[in-house]
Parts: C-alpha cells; structure tokens; sequence
C-alpha cells in the first residue's frame, strides 16, 4: 500500500460546530443516521449555541459526511454558519447522540411552532393509527417549538411538555433512528399525552376528550362563540356564515369594524371563499401557515360583518392537529380571531381566560399544556407573486436576522403601534413575535413579559437599549427608565429604523 492511500485511510476525527435553526427540526437524528449509514464513530449533541459533533473514520468517509451534512440536511432546519475542524482520532467505537451541553453562551436559534405536517395528518384520520383523532400528535418536522420552549438547548426538559412522561410506546418511538419521532421533544400520545376538556364560563367542567371536542364543534354550528387554547394561546372561533355570531362577537370582543380572520378546513374549502393563486396555495400551505390576505369571491358564504366593505378576507388554513379535527366537525369554515378584546394580548392560560373572556364565550375548549408565552398568527399578503409579511409571530418568529459580524448584546424596544423587540445575539439579532399597539396596561405587561422572556432565554444584558425618538411613547419611556441613565438608552429616529431594518435585512452593509 501506497504512502497516499495509507494516509488516506488513516482513521482522523472531525469537529463539526454547526449554528442556526437546527434545535427541534430532527438536526441530531439527521446526523445519527448519516454518519452510521457511513459507518462512522463518534457522537453529536445539542448545545447552548447550536449542535456539536465528533466524527471519526477515513479521511475519504469524513469528506462525504461533510458534504452531505450541507446538502441533506432536515427539511426545516437552517444552516447558518458551519465550521469544521480536524483532530487526531480519539478511537471512538461507535456513533451516539449525547446528553445536550448547557455550558456557555446561549445563542441558539429557536425554531418557530410549525404546522401540522402531512405525515401526522394521515395518522391523525387514520382509525388504524394510535394517534388516530389525538389533538396533540407532532413529530420532528411539525408541531410546538417556541412555544413551549422555556430556557436552551431544546430538550423536553426545557420545555412545557416536561411533566409529561412518555409511555413506553412513545419512548421507544424517542430513542428509535429510523422513526421520524426519534428525539422530538413534544411527542405524546392519548395515553400519555395532553387531554382536552371543554368548560362552563364558570370554569365547570362539561365533557372531556372527544367527547369534549365533538361539544364544542356542535355548538359552533349552532353559533355559539368557543375560546379554543391551541398552540400560541387562545382563539375565538365562530361560524363564519352566521350574521348574528359575527354581531356577537363583534359587540362582546368590543371590536366595531375590524376585520375577523377565517380558518378553512384546507385548501379546497379556502378556495371556496377567495381566489387562490398558486403563490397564495403555497403560501396557505407551507408550515409557517399564515393569515393571506386575498380577494374575496362574489357570493361566497360568509356574513358580511366579518370584513364589512373590504374586497378581501383574510384566511388561513387549520394549522393544529386540534384545528383539523374541529373544522372537520364543523363541516365549514370559522371566524378565528385572537382570543383578547380589543388592543390587549391573547390570553394563553385557561384560568386567565375565563377571567378576561367570559363576557365573550360560551364555551372554553382548554388543554392542559401549558404555553410559554403568547404567539399569534402572523399575517402576509401576495406581492409581486411573493408572500410579504404584514405581521410577524407564529411560524416566523423568533427566527433572527443574520449579520455579517458579531455586535455587543443590544435591546431594541419598537414601536408603539404594531409593536415587536429585537435582541442581538452574536451576529444574529433576534426578532420577537408580534405584541400589537401600546394603548393598554395589559399591552404594555406583555412588551415587559415579551423582553424578560428574550432576556432570559439568552441569558443577555442588554449594553444598550435602543428607543424611538418620541418622548411619550411608552417604548422610549420603559426604556429610558430601564437603562438608568449613563447613556445607555439611545434614541433612533422612526423611519432611520424601518430603513436600517430593511439593509440588515438584505444584508446590505454600504451607504444608503
């Protein structure tokens, strides 16, 4: 044998630093079975920043698993930054996913909450499957992920779902490499899983399970307003087709004019309401699953007042395991609007729903996992055949704009209407989801909840806090107060703001 060939099959080892959205996206799974179906040693594990891996094998096997880590990778996950080292083989004997890293910096990308895909579609109207009409059945490529979150690496541990223990059928789907459940952090099933139960506005318990599901469903077709807990907090469903649900709703949630959103079953009864494009099913179906704004078709079936005097409707499609089973039953489509009243943020807790909703439901159709924090869904409309967001939350956020360099850790505190914060972490600033307008106390709790939320997750102290100019803004004023002086509080004009956003955006660093 050769110089150049023993060389090359020298057994070496590779250190694989991979950043980005790669925490409950199936990123470890991936790398597990990629390395074993090359007959690689080593280990892979979560950190506090991304995944870490060791690999070790002939130099030709480590090139092809470098080479197909970039191209193969989960369908959800997102690469930004990879860095590769070579090492002396430490003589690992075979291939494991460790324990997750909780040591240094937090800088880990945090996945949105995604919907339902269509592997646990088919399992979930399936009566041969297990999980056949469980709410809350998600795999690595679907379901919670910010949602439940709580602190880094994304471990069931770490998130909400952790005082549901796994059955052992659940387990063995969790510790299997071939099964698309393998390390999914919310999986569950009827056994072990969240139950749903329907409620009195009284907090009296009605029915529980299907039973509590198919009651719900009954009493939306007879046009009753239902408070649904799904993934980012609560949602007031009404029959789209009722006039006098709408006016309900309306005069209860105290929202005279606004426009209500619509759920559809799927794409074929969402088409039966407005003209969908191609850019518009794909947008309508991918798993971030936003509202669309699209045109509203003549004589469609749905009560003048829930967009009254607007050629369009905003509709998106069932995006929870739990939505599909309801507008299954249902049989048409519903109003879906955020589980508030006017100008405050969407209750996420049952108890506090009954609280600041009973005046508004009849019904609350609960579930007992708990949410981390308020997530609602976000909002687009088709531009120059594009989807272009009008409201960023569910399905997008807390994904980050990704720089070029590395900054200090600052705060930006938004707007007041329409408002969002932003943190940079590293190279990345991490955009919040959605808050709304700042009118009310309530608003502005959940500003405050929404920051220490960030704040914690990253573990961050913010070297400075940046603010829009106007001085009675409750932003700017939340932000002067807590920066304490000593210049850490800086003021941005509005529109330099909105401008220098769209660079970071781009990616644009020149002149402007």
């Amino acid at each position: 044998m050769g110089t150049e060939e023993s060389a090359r099959e020298r057994v070496e080892r590779l250190r694989v630093d991979i950043r980005g959205a790669v925490q409950g996206v199936g990123f470890r799974p991936f790398v597990y079975r990629l390395a074993t179906s090359l007959s690689l040693a080593g280990w892979v594990a979560n950190d506090t920043q991304g995944v870490l891996a060791e690999v070790e094998g002939p130099r030709s096997g480590l090139e092809r698993f470098l080479e197909r880590l970039r191209t193969e990778q989960p369908p959800r996950a997102l690469i930004l930054s990879l860095e590769a080292s070579w090492l002396e083989a430490e003589g690992y004997r075979r291939f494991e996913i460790r324990e997750s890293d909780r040591a240094g910096q937090k800088s880990a990308v945090v996945l949105p909450d995604l919907a339902t895909c269509g592997d646990c579609l088919r399992e979930l109207f399936d009566p041969a499957d297990r999980r056949y009409r469980y709410p809350f059945t998600n795999c690595t490529n679907c379901g919670p992920r910010f949602s439940i979150i709580e602190s880094l690496p994304y471990d069931r541990p770490n998130t909400t779902m952790r005082r549901f223990a796994m059955c052992p059928e659940c387990r063995s789907e969790y510790e299997a490499p071939e099964d698309r459940r393998f390390h999914a952090q919310p999986n569950a099933c009827p056994l072990c899983g969240p139950r749903l139960s329907l409620w009195a506005p009284e907090g009296d318990v009605l029915a529980e399970g299907e039973e509590a599901l198919r009651a719900a469903a009954d009493a939306i077709r007879r046009g009753s307003i239902v408070a649904v807990k799904g993934i980012g907090g609560f949602l007031l469903l009404a029959d789209a087709g009722s006039e006098a649900a709408c006016a309900a709703l309306r005069s209860r949630k105290e929202r005279p004019r606004k426009p209500f959103a619509l759920m559809a079953r799927d794409l074929a009864q969402a088409a039966s309401l407005v003209a969908v494009s191609e850019p518009a099913a794909e947008l309508l179906s991918s798993p971030e699953s936003p509202i669309v704004l699209l045109p509203r078709l003549p004589g469609a079936p749905v009560a003048e007042g829930v967009a009254p005097g607007s050629p369009t409707l905003g509709i998106m499609l069932a995006y929870a395991p739990l939505h599909h089973l309801l507008l299954a039953e249902v049989g048409s489509a519903v109003i879906a609007t955020s589980g508030n009243l006017s100008d405050e943020p969407i209750c996420i807790e049952e108890h506090e729903a009954l609280d600041r909703l009973a005046r508004v439901a009849d019904l609350f159709l609960v579930h007992d996992r708990p949410i981390a924090r308020h997530v609602d869904d976000s909002v687009s409309w088709i531009v120059g055949g594009m989807g272009r967001l009008l409201r960023r939350a569910r399905g997008y956020a807390p994904l980050p704009v990704s720089l070029k360099r590395a900054l200090p850790s600052i705060l930006g505190v938004g707007a007041h209407l329409k408002s969002a914060v932003a943190l940079s972490v590293g190279s990345n600033v991490v955009v919040s989801q959605h808050i709304g307008d700042l009118e009310t106390p309530q608003a502005l709790s959940a500003f405050e909840r929404v920051i220490a939320d960030l704040l914690r997750l990253y573990e961050a102290s913010p070297e400075a806090i940046a603010h829009d100019l106007h001085p009675d803004y409750l932003s700017p004023k939340w932000a002067v107060e807590a920066a304490g002086g000593g210049g850490k509080a800086i003021a941005v004009q509005h529109h330099h703001a909105h401008l220098a956003a769209c660079l970071a955006e781009n990616g644009v660093e020149e002149r402007a």
